[in-house]
This record gives structure tokens, C-alpha cells and sequence, in this order.
């Protein structure tokens, strides 16, 4: 497979899901912003949103006013912004039309009617009052491309590659959302006890719609122990960081297989699951639970530019 191929597979893998996940993190902000109560106030929320989608500084992306139109059109609309959706939706279209005879029919339909219909919405249209109608239009159009590509691609290097990128992206997020609320999980700190920890994480766990999941895990109060574990060790739970990284693992073992390279790239995902599969809470925290998240977030970032550089993406 060519190396431009496989970009464009990994790339189009890492924006669909990209575009779900701004698409989550919005939802969050917009529950926040409608409930009454919920500590230091609407401002600090949505900050804590956007640096999740990365955006750590408003003012530098034109965001004068912080609230929930600014921001929503911000992280939905504004091409300005390349993690907004409606650019990620863009970017993994045109990465799906260079490589367009290596997908199925279903999956080019899902990729290019959600890039289509997503362009008759305007901004000046989404009142707050539908906002959650277009949330729920984002996450129906996503779980649409993922199922096309499970069902009908056939599951060979291409579909490595896509699943390569998708993995990628969503332990870069989860990531993401743990480090900028990383304090409410700390048993130490004021904001891991009372209304506002509990709320702080219910939120983390809405974020990756793991809340009602958490319950069924645990059947007990949100502790910040027990969220850490969920969100970080979980086998089981599709957005933890040891499920994320363990299917990049399991992505670069298959390309190693067909195309006889990659070691660079592999080598470090596994190193980082059997990393995941040996930590516990406790270790964690004594390592520095923020220490321990930017590490995550830099491992991930060096397998992706590893494997770009294993298998010549550029």
C-alpha cells in the first residue's frame, strides 16, 4: 500500500472520530451551562471545554466572550478552527475521496451524506433549543460511518490503518478530558469532595458516555478512585486509555504482519499497553496524576508520528 494511501485512511479514521468526540465535549458544556449551581460558574466550564478540544487560549482564536453561543459556534462551525466539526468532517471526506476505490460503497455514502447534510445546518439556525437535536445528528452520523466500515470494509491494511487512526485519536481525548479536570480526581484536593466533585465527575463520565456504564461497573457513588480506574484501566470500557491503546497495539501487530515493518511504531504501542496492563491506581497517582497523563499524551502523539514516519505517510 502506498504511503499517501495509508495517510489518508489513518487521517479520515482520526477525524470522524475527532468529530464525535467535539461533538461530546459540546454536549457537556451545554448541560453545564443549563445547571443551575455548579461551583465556580458557566466561565470556567466552558474553558475547561475548549482546552479539552484544544483550544487552551480563547483570546488567540477570537473568542472575546466565553458562552455557550461563542463556543458552540466555535467547536461546531468555525472553519477556522481545524478540530471544529464541521472542518473534521471536511478533512476526512476529501482524505476519503483520494483514497475513494479503497472503500466500499456504504462507507463513501456514510462519509460523504454526513459532510453533506452537515452543511445545511447554519449557525444563525441552531438555537440552544436544538442544540441537542444537532448532538445527537453528529453521534447517529459517526456510529453510521463506524458501522459501515466494521460491517462492509474488508479488514485488511486499509482497515488497519483506519482503525489505527481512530484508536489514536480517541486515547489522545480521553487523555485530554482526565488532564484538564485531573484535579477533581485527586482524594486530596477540596474539589474531590462535595456537590461540585461529584457534578465535576459525572461530567468526565458524560463526556465519553460512560456514566450509566460507571453504575453498572461499580454500583456506587462516583469516587475519584473508582473514575480514575474506569476512564484509565478498563479493559472493558471502549474510551479508557488501556481498551484505546490496547486496539493500537492489536492495529500495528496486523500491519507488522502484512507488511513485514513497522517495528519503530510497534514497539512503543506495546510498550505502552503492557504499561496500561500493569499500573494500578495507587502507582499512578504516586507518579503524579497529571505527570502520568502527559506522558500518555505525549506517547500517543509518538506512535502516531512513528508510524507515519514506519510507513511513509508523508
Amino acid at each position: 500500500m502506498l504511503g499517501r494511501t495509508a495517510s489518508n485512511l489513518f487521517w479520515m479514521g482520526r477525524y470522524m472520530e475527532r468529530a464525535e468526540n467535539v461533538a461530546r465535549l459540546t454536549e457537556v458544556g451545554h448541560r453545564l451551562s443549563i445547571t443551575p449551581d455548579v461551583g465556580s460558574g458557566y466561565r470556567e466550564d466552558w474553558q475547561a471545554t475548549l482546552a479539552t478540544a484544544g483550544c487552551p487560549d480563547p483570546k488567540a482564536a477570537g473568542l472575546d466572550k466565553l458562552n455557550a453561543e461563542t463556543v458552540q459556534r466555535y467547536l461546531f462551525f468555525d472553519r477556522k478552527n481545524p478540530s471544529s466539526v464541521a472542518s473534521c468532517l471536511e478533512a476526512a471526506r476529501t482524505n476519503g475521496r483520494s483514497v475513494r476505490t479503497a472503500l466500499t460503497r456504504d462507507v463513501w455514502e456514510a462519509l460523504n451524506a454526513a459532510w453533506i447534510e452537515f452543511g445545511a445546518f447554519k449557525p444563525n439556525d441552531v438555537r440552544p433549543d436544538q442544540l441537542p437535536e444537532l448532538l445527537d445528528w453528529v453521534r447517529q452520523k459517526t456510529s453510521l460511518f463506524r458501522g459501515a466500515v466494521q460491517g462492509t470494509l474488508l479488514h485488511d491494511g486499509g482497515y488497519r490503518f483506519l482503525q489505527l487512526g481512530n484508536f489514536i485519536e480517541r486515547a489522545d481525548n480521553t487523555a485530554r478530558i482526565l488532564d484538564t479536570r485531573y484535579s477533581v480526581l485527586l482524594p486530596t484536593t477540596e474539589a474531590a469532595g462535595g456537590e461540585r466533585g461529584m457534578h465535576q465527575w459525572e461530567t468526565m463520565l458524560r463526556s465519553v458516555s460512560a456514566h450509566r456504564s460507571y453504575r453498572h461497573i461499580y454500583k456506587d457513588r462516583y469516587r475519584p478512585g473508582l473514575v480514575a480506574e474506569f476512564l484509565i484501566l478498563r479493559k472493558e470500557m471502549p474510551r479508557s486509555l488501556r481498551y484505546s491503546h490496547d486496539h493500537v497495539r492489536r492495529a500495528l501487530v496486523r500491519l507488522a504482519d502484512i507488511t513485514g515493518g513497522g517495528e519503530a511504531s510497534l514497539a512503543l504501542a506495546q510498550e505502552t499497553s503492557t504499561q496500561l496492563r500493569t499500573l494500578d491506581v495507587p502507582a499512578i497517582l504516586r507518579l503524579g496524576l497529571h505527570e502520568f497523563l502527559t506522558d500518555m499524551l505525549r506517547q500517543t502523539a509518538r506512535i502516531a508520528d512513528t508510524a507515519a514516519a514506519d510507513y511513509h505517510f508523508n
